[in-house]
């Protein structure tokens, strides 16, 4: 039976996150921390989830490294935008700050499995500041030497968000008209939220069993095909 804990729970990945741990049978307690109440804890009363809201995050690092039991897998789908955070100096700030701080947190309190929610276009030496910094994210966690850490890439993320994005709403009504086309028209390029969120908590749960692939034994990244095979598992 396994522990999880979770931060980016309200956000449109986090959200399916957090739904599938707390389907799952085989996940015996789930542990949210978020700036927000998550949707799910406010439905119906679910006896496995506990949560810490605060918008104090300073308070998060050391609220995970109290958890007990401890979690064998830390799940991040943690992420801001430039308009939310004031810039894109604080969106580097937030967003790359907080997902370092709390996987250390997580790896001295003994968390075996990482798994990080990042982008397809993830890369240190890319010349945009948003993919650099997943780049530098994937970069910094890796280098903290948990048993396992499992990296997903998706590509553009289709779903209903709780924010307006007009842009992005648009593409997403392209890969949406796409999909219903056929999927292989849509799955390389764009994933559901939910299917992310399935392949999140399945692949976590595999990796902590050591059910990785060959050459995958410390750090497994997968991309949107194997994002939708692991999410429609």
């Amino acid at each position: 039976m396994t522990n999880v804990a979770l931060i980016g729970c309200t956000g449109m990945v986090g959200a399916h996150i957090l739904t599938s741990l707390l389907a799952n049978s085989s996940i015996t307690r789930v542990d949210t921390i978020s700036r927000r109440t998550p949707q799910a804890a406010g439905a119906s009363p679910q006896p496995k989830l506990t949560t810490f809201v605060s918008d104090d995050t300073s308070k998060w690092a050391s609220q995970l490294s109290s958890l007990t039991p401890t979690p064998s897998i830390f799940i991040s789908a943690f992420a801001t935008t430039r308009g939310a955070a004031g810039g894109f100096e604080n969106q580097y700030k937030i967003e790359h700050g907080l997902n370092v701080e709390l996987a250390k947190a997580a790896r001295d309190a003994g968390t075996k499995v990482y798994v990080l929610i990042s982008s397809s276009g993830a890369d240190i030496k890319s010349g945009f500041g948003y993919t650099k910094m997943k780049g530098e994210i994937e970069e910094d966690v890796k280098a903290l030497g948990f048993e396992r850490t499992v990296i997903l890439r998706p590509g553009l993320i289709t779903g209903q968000r709780d924010e307006s994005r007009p842009m992005e709403a648009a593409v997403r009504f392209v890969a949406g008209a796409f999909g219903k086309l056929h999927s292989s028209l849509k799955d390389g390029w764009a994933q559901d939220a939910d299917v992310i969120g399935k392949a999140a908590v399945n692949v976590g749960l595999k990796a902590l069993d050591g059910d990785v692939p060959a050459g995958s034994e410390k750090v497994w990244v997968l991309y949107g095909s194997d994002i939708i095979q692991h999410g429609k598992a």
